[in-house]
């Protein structure tokens, strides 16, 4: 992870971001692999990662139901497979997936949880990262709730540090230089989180969590 001070605008991020709604109660139980403080949905779409296989990569997504549209229930019904397909015409074309992701952040950086940490989120698809493929073994899959050119929210790259900042320390696997976008397990197949989605921010934030203000 680079380590450049955060600067101009990121700086003034921090010292507005530092001063929101506190987040305080999120925390990952590494024994039962779920984000404390995060809100419970249980989706099928999951199984047991190989023997001994702990986290070491997190992978960010970007996902908006329908396409370009934000609130609602639908990123739900995806990952629970209750996606009513004629509820809009592009759910037609999807509601036959089985995806899922580890967490889910909001626009207004709440977060759930779909699947433990511990088991194998169905999000990276055909992946590969520094030589190893099926990244679904290996990491961690947390969506955002956005598309690839519209800027996400100052909370959602709260939260998103926070919790990267939770799962490195309960995963010893796991560092900041292991999180990626969905784009960089799958390219040219994938393109979230997309040109929005400001890197330098969420390093800054996950040093300010990891050594400024360590738990």
């Amino acid at each position: 992870m680079a380590g450049d001070r955060a600067k101009g605008h990121h700086y003034e991020m921090l010292r507005t971001l530092t001063g929101a709604p506190d987040l305080a109660g999120l925390r990952v139980d590494a024994v039962t692999g779920r984000l404390l403080g995060a809100r419970q949905v249980e989706s099928p779409n999951c199984d047991d990662r190989p023997p001994g296989q702990a986290p070491e990569l997190l992978v960010v997504h970007g996902i908006s139901l329908p396409p370009g549209e934000f609130g609602g229930p639908w990123i739900d019904a995806l990952f629970t497979n209750a996606l009513p397909a004629d509820e809009h015409p592009y759910f037609a074309t999807i509601a036959g997936l089985r995806v899922s992701a580890h967490v889910l952040v909001r626009r207004d950086g709440s977060a759930v949880q779909y699947v433990p940490f511990h088991r194998r989120a169905w999000h990276a698809g055909a992946s590969q990262w520094r030589g190893r493929e099926r990244c679904n073994d290996f990491s961690i899959g947390v969506e955002l709730e956005g598309t690839d050119a519209t800027a996400y929210e100052p909370a959602q790259y709260d939260t998103l540090a926070r919790i990267a900042t939770e799962l490195c320390r309960a995963y010893p696997g796991l560092s900041p230089e292991a999180i990626v976008g969905h784009s960089d397990v799958a390219p040219g197949r994938k393109s979230d989180p997309g040109i929005a989605f400001d890197w330098p921010l969420l390093r800054s934030l996950l040093r300010y969590y990891l050594e400024v203000r360590p738990a």
